[in-house]
């Protein structure tokens, strides 16, 4: 932007009449016109002005000085400025996302002519419009047209008389009827009326309802917004069942018709209900794409680190039948170090998981979550100690870390081979050539397996191992001691090495599980499905360090990652409908004798509620 103003500039910024203020004009220390193009640029300032000179020109907009209008003609003529203003298109939807700010310049330059102007302009085009669109779903794009044309008209109807700012206390209801596909909007009483909704005492023709949602059996999903129409466009005579009108005169902005509405079992299409949140299907089934991201990684999480426990307690039961046989090979003393390494990762790995488990559990019932007898809170503080006993988990990542530093420094100076018992740190030989490798996954179809994650578990266990390697060395020359040295680097390099070195081994544990021969044909994709979702979930938590290693580049690699974990969440949770529609009964016996019979989706549904992890035997 130039620093001074041009000639072709006078237009845009016109001298002020000449007037006693002159003199202190002068005194400035700077140039007015260039503080208004530093402050809003030249396009700003053309777009203002298009806006002004189009009312100064337009008879609808002119002042009657001294006229005293009436409350009527005040609301009549705003409405009428109202919608002059859109057919001017000062601002097209295009234009709102190509020129963000355009939208605040525009309020602003009505409400220099009049805040009821602006607020009625508000409350329909950004308000309302911007609720439809937000909050729908590809269904609802029809309005978002009829809003810009001025077909409908719109006002937000949250507030109730008795209940404002408290949303938890609203009471008007939305029944949903499946043998009509309907919801049933109703207002049980007066307190319950949406009150104080600007643009709905005269001129709003539909409205954005907030309700609470109920299907059948009386299950409350919480509040829902709905389009509800509210009066006739053509008459704006009110619909059958809604009582509205105008609350009457404010203290000011009374160009703007707050009003009240009330509802009377009004009937409504299913579609009116305004989706991106949570949806209901035709035979009135609640379904939101939100819960089953909050919750179904967790169920993964279950899986997968039942799955680690078992293995992992079978590798101690071997150790300890080694010892009672009177072995003390070197192997035996190395599988020793290798399982005391898992265990101090694995414990806090599994109880910091539970604790957010349990924590996003309590959350996701609302309210209803906090209520004693759904145990959340017991479950919650009985894990809480797990956290804390045989060691505080912070304490314990360190023995993890101090085995693969060891492993390092022995390889450095000695030139050994990274080799284990369990074989939990073989892949470190390829350490060089993994530190050179990138995540080239380019869709969302090619991550839908553990193996990605397996390969980003493996390159970010080498990225920290040699992040946390050099920074130890660092602290060592720099004269601290051992044990000062090893503090030092323990919290921001340390910690998340042994974090993700537990988790590659969890998910490393669990793909080979589920991908073994003896998984039964009918839960291999649920079980794989399991497997990626905890993978790619656990992995995204370490984004930021993928990125500052240099593994991830731009933004597709965190945006794939990202889709993937929700496409999971979406295949996971419809598994067992798709399963349903297979016939046949299956027998199956789990390694402690349980013998479980039936349908394939009876099966899964019983693995899921066991939350085993385990490989089942098929009878012969």
């Amino acid at each position: 932007m130039a620093s001074t103003v041009e000639g072709g500039d006078t237009a845009l910024l016109p001298e002020f009449p000449r007037g006693p203020l002159d003199t202190y004009r002068a005194r400035a220390s700077f140039s007015w016109k260039e503080l208004a193009l530093f402050t809003e640029g030249k396009d700003m300032l053309r777009f203002k002005k298009t806006i002004f000179s189009a009312l100064e020109n337009d008879p609808l907009f002119a002042r009657s000085p001294g006229a005293d209008l009436s409350l009527e003609k005040y609301r009549e003529l705003n409405f009428l400025r109202c919608k002059r203003i859109f057919e001017y298109d000062f601002l097209s939807v295009e234009d709102m996302f190509k020129s963000p700010l355009k939208v605040p310049a525009l309020i602003q330059c009505l409400g220099m002519y009049d805040s009821s102007l602006a607020a009625k302009y508000l409350l329909h085009s950004l308000v309302f419009g911007s609720a439809v669109y937000s909050s729908g779903s590809e269904r609802h794009l029809t309005y978002i047209q009829k809003i810009f044309r001025m077909e409908i008209f719109g006002c937000f109807a949250l507030t109730e008389l008795s209940h404002g700012s408290n949303t938890k206390a609203i009471r008007t209801t939305a029944h949903y009827d499946p043998a009509t596909e309907e919801f049933i909007i109703h207002s049980p009483d007066f307190e319950a009326a949406k009150f104080w909704v600007g643009n709905m005492g005269k001129t709003a023709t539909h409205a954005v309802v907030f309700a609470k949602l109920h299907v059948p059996g009386d299950q409350c999903h919480g509040l829902h917004p709905f389009i509800v129409q509210i009066r006739d466009p053509k008459t704006l005579l009110p619909m059958p069942g809604v009582m509205v009108g105008d609350i009457g005169k404010k203290l000011g902005q009374n160009g703007l018709d707050n009003g009240f509405a009330m509802f009377h079992k009004v009937r409504v299409p299913r579609q009116s209900l305004l989706n991106r949140m949570g949806d209901v299907t035709p035979e009135g089934t609640y379904v939101s794409p939100f819960k089953q991201w909050r919750l179904l990684p967790y169920l993964a999480a279950v899986y997968a680190l039942d799955h680690f426990s078992k293995s992992l307690f079978l590798d101690l039961v071997e150790l300890q039948r080694g010892l009672a046989l009177g072995d003390r090979s070197a192997r035996q003393a190395e599988l020793g170090r290798e399982i005391h390494a898992l265990a101090s990762a694995g414990k806090p790995l599994a109880s910091w998981t539970t604790q957010q488990g349990i924590q996003e559990c309590r959350e996701a019932c609302g309210g209803h979550g906090y209520l004693a007898m759904n145990r959340l809170g017991v479950l919650r503080d009985d894990n809480d100690p797990n956290c804390t006993y045989e060691g505080d988990n912070n304490i314990l990542l360190q023995q993890t870390s101090n085995y693969l530093l060891g492993l390092l420094a022995h390889q450095v100076q000695d030139g050994a081979c990274f080799h284990s018992p369990l074989k939990s740190v073989d892949f470190l030989d390829a350490y060089p050539g993994i530190l050179d490798q990138k995540f080239e996954v380019s869709s969302v179809a090619d991550c839908l397996d553990s193996a990605v994650a397996l390969a980003a578990y493996k390159w970010l266990v080498c990225y920290l191992l040699r992040e946390t390697y050099q920074k130890l060395n660092q602290e060592k020359r720099s004269g601290s001691s051992d044990f000062e040295a090893r503090n030092k680097c323990q919290v921001s390099h340390g910690r998340p090495l042994a974090l993700v070195f537990v988790e590659l081994t969890v998910v490393q544990r669990f793909h080979e599980h589920v991908h073994q021969p003896c998984v039964p044909p009918l839960l291999r994709a649920v079980l794989g499905r399991l497997s990626a979702l905890y993978a790619l979930w656990s992995l995204s938590r370490h984004a930021a360090l993928l990125y500052r290693g240099g593994y991830f580049s731009g933004e597709q690699a965190g945006e794939v990652l990202e889709s993937a974990v929700l496409a999971l969440c979406s295949q996971s949770r419809q598994l067992p409908e798709t399963m349903a529609r297979k016939a046949g009964n299956i027998s199956y016996l789990d390694p402690y004798g349980t013998r479980l019979s039936g349908s394939a989706p009876v099966l899964c549904q019983e693995l899921l509620s066991r939350s085993s992890g385990v490989c089942l035997r098929p009878l012969c």
